[in-house]
């Protein structure tokens, strides 16, 4: 048996990045950057107003005051999408609107709040400094300036850029296409009848639902009987993605025939259990360069091993490299006991207390009872043989963000 380090260290060591893909700019969202994006041109292209106002030459306000105003004529108008039809001469101004290009010749803009218009004419009240309320040519991005670097995980505010540099379509990362397969005889799938000693198959949603989070693209393919055969029959389909997952049948039972499928295919298996619970019976395996994951059964005991080792494997594959939950230390504010020999995971809420942040079971910690995985915020790490006492501290993996 080895350890959540030592497992996490022979998972990685065998994953690889996937090639890339050109995709269509929205679909690039949360996706990882495979090319340098450049700047074709300055943006914005020329000078332009922040503000709806006046646009004028700063030297014809120099002597202005509120007692003695200076008096400009307005001589045309420039919309937003438009251009002035002539450059723009000394003792005169343009009525202007923001995002509009400022003429030739007019160096600011003062506000339209801060002036008295009458007639054809407005009055300045104080001194306009050059360059005031202008947006310069060049402020966001210089033509030939790297904007975006390859790696970068594209937001929306990398969106709205890549928009504005007239990217339509942008080379990404491609995302890992993932089998999901759960085995069973007594699993029945949605829509069948769950009579007396059948139970739902919650795993393979659950973790298709994880796959997507993560950044993946989930394929199902079903439930295999309890057979040798079945299960090497449903984990051929499941060669087609670029990684596959079961559920169930990694353990040592009567019944337990993943791991003897995996081999009857040809993979090679480098690692099975891990010293941790929930979840000590994971199986990790490759086959034609495709990493192979054995998931324990029981649910929480399967969405805790894929947080801990499939979420960072997609996640290099999908070109990240922040591969890892957020880690933080929390105070304990009731015991979180951890009996046995193994490392434990326990489900946890989180919240904010007085400028720290403290941490309590979400109730019962079997690892079928799925309502206290979906309290959880987090996973508190606690040590073998140990119970962290109310008020010790403790690191515990974010799942999602802290309770308010």
């Amino acid at each position: 048996m080895v350890s959540v380090e030592e497992a996490l260290e022979q998972i990685l060591s065998r994953i690889d990045r996937l090639g890339s893909e050109r995709v269509e700019l929205l679909a690039c969202l949360g996706r990882v950057l495979a090319e340098p994006i450049s700047a074709r041109f300055n943006i914005p292209p020329w000078p332009n107003s922040s503000m709806d106002g006046y646009a004028l030459l700063a030297r014809d306000t120099r002597e202005a005051s509120p007692g003695k105003p200076v008096e400009l004529k307005v001589v045309e108008t420039i919309p937003a999408g438009s251009i002035a039809g002539r450059p723009l001469r000394a003792g005169e101004v343009f009525r202007i609107f923001t995002g509009a290009p400022l003429p030739e010749g007019a160096d600011s803009v003062i506000p339209q709040e801060e002036v008295e218009v009458q007639d054809s004419q407005i009055r300045v009240p104080r001194p306009v400094a050059p360059g005031e309320f202008v947006r310069p040519l060049g402020e966001d991005l210089r033509a030939g300036e790297t904007a975006l670097e390859v790696g970068q995980v594209i937001g929306p505010a990398e969106v709205g850029l890549l928009a504005t540099l007239g990217r339509s379509r942008v080379l990404v990362f491609r995302r890992p296409r993932v089998a999901i397969l759960s085995t069973g005889d007594e699993v029945v799938d949605l829509g069948g009848d769950v009579s007396p000693g059948k139970i739902p198959n919650s795993n393979s949603y659950a973790l298709m639902a994880q796959v997507l989070e993560a950044g993946g693209e989930p394929l199902n393919v079903g439930v295999a009987r309890d057979s040798r055969e079945a299960i090497e029959e449903r984990l051929r389909w499941g060669l087609s993605a670029d990684v596959v997952i079961s559920s169930a049948g990694v353990s040592v039972g009567d019944y337990d025939f993943v791991r003897d499928a995996l081999q009857r295919l040809g993979a090679e298996l480098h690692l099975w259990q891990v010293a941790m619970r929930p979840g000590k019976p994971i199986t990790f395996g490759s086959l034609g360069g495709r990493p192979i994951f054995g998931l324990p059964g029981n649910p929480v005991s399967a969405m805790v091993t894929f947080e801990l080792f499939v979420r960072p494997a997609l996640r290099k594959m999908a070109g990240h490299t922040k591969l890892h939950r957020p880690l933080i230390q929390a105070r304990a504010l009731s015991p979180l006991p951890n009996p046995g020999h193994r490392r434990g995971y326990l489900r946890v809420r989180v919240s904010a207390d007085g400028g720290e942040n403290v941490a309590q079971l979400t109730g019962n910690q079997g690892s079928a009872v799925l309502t206290s995985m979906v309290a959880a915020d987090g996973l508190a790490v606690v040590p073998p043989d140990t119970t962290i006492p109310p008020g010790g501290t403790v690191p515990v993996l974010l799942l999602k963000p802290p309770s308010s």
